[in-house]
C-alpha cells in the first residue's frame, strides 16, 4: 500500500466543518462550492457518513487555498 500524505489524511467531521467555517459560509453555500447536496453536508459534519474520494480532493484543495 502506498504511504499516504498528510494532506490525505481522512477529512472528519470537524475538519470539514472548520474549512466551511473558513470560509464564512452556510452548510448550503458550502455544498455548492463541493458540489454536492446541504443533506450530504450535514450528514459530513455530523459524522454520519464521510465524503467519497472525489470530495475528499475538493475539499482538500479548498483547505489548500485557505492556507495560503
Amino acid at each position: 500500500m502506498a504511504p499516504k500524505s498528510l494532506n490525505n489524511k481522512v477529512m472528519d467531521p470537524k475538519r470539514i466543518q472548520d474549512i466551511r467555517r473558513r470560509f464564512k459560509v452556510t452548510q448550503e453555500d458550502f455544498a455548492h462550492m463541493v458540489g454536492v447536496t446541504f443533506s450530504t453536508v450535514n450528514r459530513w459534519e455530523n459524522g454520519k457518513s464521510r465524503p467519497n474520494r472525489i470530495a475528499q480532493r475538493i475539499l482538500a484543495g479548498l483547505e489548500k487555498k485557505i492556507q495560503r
